[in-house]
């Protein structure tokens, strides 16, 4: 059953294909050891033809963590799949880089996953969330104020991250491993509601089920799926307003100054205060993305700013919404600058 869910992800998503080298993420915990388990399966029946690494992160915290690493490494050996182990100190890191636990334990864990990629001459890398977790993380979101955007969740790929398990639910993964006798690993950290994400796990979608929704993965999966689609079609559409009101693209490198070439966008005043207000939020954050590859730092403050600054359509202003990025609006037009680079003055 489970075998199949992850097949047609595979195929739904083209995950996977002939000639892939894949490094995957194992803990040896019941998600990940059926990722290896089935990936294996799949690639020895040769169904797709393509190779599998595993990566192992011994974070030294946890009592039992060189129980699981010896437990990932044994498995893995009895598989004939190479197996890459990082030993390293989350806590020391975390108070080293001033930062929380989970931050720099994800931060360490995809540090590793592209050395792995790199060494193996790997394309992918597959990590173990399953529709639980994508389900846990929207309703994370949605505490925090997420926009539109956070009821995606977790994608299925995001660039040269794929996710086989993300449309299998935790109970069929559990159910896998006991009929495979995988007896996998058990992280007793995720019984700690010290974490908001395992708070979420273990009182808020638990109150749900009982006293709500018993479906309420099914629920939130779906209103995920609705989200996706209509966030697809926004994104044409900014596209289309971006590129008719988009007078001059720059880029260069960032950390190169030049008077002649500075890194900047500028789009039609006119044309951008024509669209409606959903547009005009996402043609700025297209726009800075565009510019400096991510939109860090820009929250939803800044926008309706800069918004409010482009409708009142007044010459010689400008905002500067984080340190890099800067607004001015002269001569009809928007330019969104590199702070550091922005020639244009108000």
């Amino acid at each position: 059953m489970l075998k199949e869910i992850v097949l047609n992800t595979i195929k739904k998503y083209n995950l996977i294909e002939d000639g892939d080298k894949i490094v995957l993420g194992v803990s040896g915990g019941p998600d990940s050891l059926s990722m290896l388990n089935i990936l294996n399966e799949i690639r020895e029946e040769k169904i797709i033809k393509f190779d599998i690494f595993v990566a192992h992160i011994n974070h030294g915290i946890r009592e039992n963590a060189k129980i699981d690493e010896k437990f990932v490494l044994d498995f893995c050996k009895k598989l004939d799949i190479q197996c890459f182990v990082l030993n390293t100190n989350i806590k020391e890191l975390s108070k080293k880089d001033k930062l929380g636990l989970e931050e720099t334990g994800r931060k360490v864990r995809y540090e590793f996953f592209d050395k792995i990629l790199n060494e193996t001459n790997s394309n992918k890398v597959a990590i173990a969330h399953n529709s639980n977790d994508n389900v846990e993380t929207i309703i994370m979101n949605i505490i925090r104020g997420s926009g539109l955007s956070g009821l995606k969740g977790i994608e299925a790929q995001n660039g040269k991250y794929i996710r086989p398990l993300i449309e299998a639910k935790r109970e069929e993964i559990e159910k896998y491993c006991e009929e495979e006798k995988l007896n996998p690993r058990h992280d007793e950290s995720n019984d700690e509601n010290i974490y908001t994400r395992n708070k979420i796990r273990n009182i808020v979608i638990p109150y749900i089920k009982k006293e709500l929704n018993p479906n309420i993965i099914d629920a939130v999966t779906r209103l995920s799926e609705i989200a996706k689609d209509d966030i697809n079609y926004l994104d044409i559409q900014t596209k289309s307003a971006y590129n008719n009101m988009c007078l001059k693209e720059n880029f260069i490198p960032q950390n190169v100054y030049n008077e002649e070439k500075e890194a900047k966008i500028i789009l039609d005043l006119k044309k951008f205060n024509s669209e409606p207000k959903a547009i005009q939020k996402r043609v700025i954050l297209y726009s800075i993305n565009k510019l400096f590859g991510n939109t860090m730092g820009i929250e939803r403050i800044h926008i309706e700013d800069i918004i409010k600054l482009c409708n009142n359509n007044i010459g010689n202003k400008y905002l500067t919404p984080n340190k890099k990025t800067k607004i001015v609006i002269k001569n009809k037009k928007i330019f969104i600058e590199c702070v550091k680079q922005a020639s244009v003055k108000p």
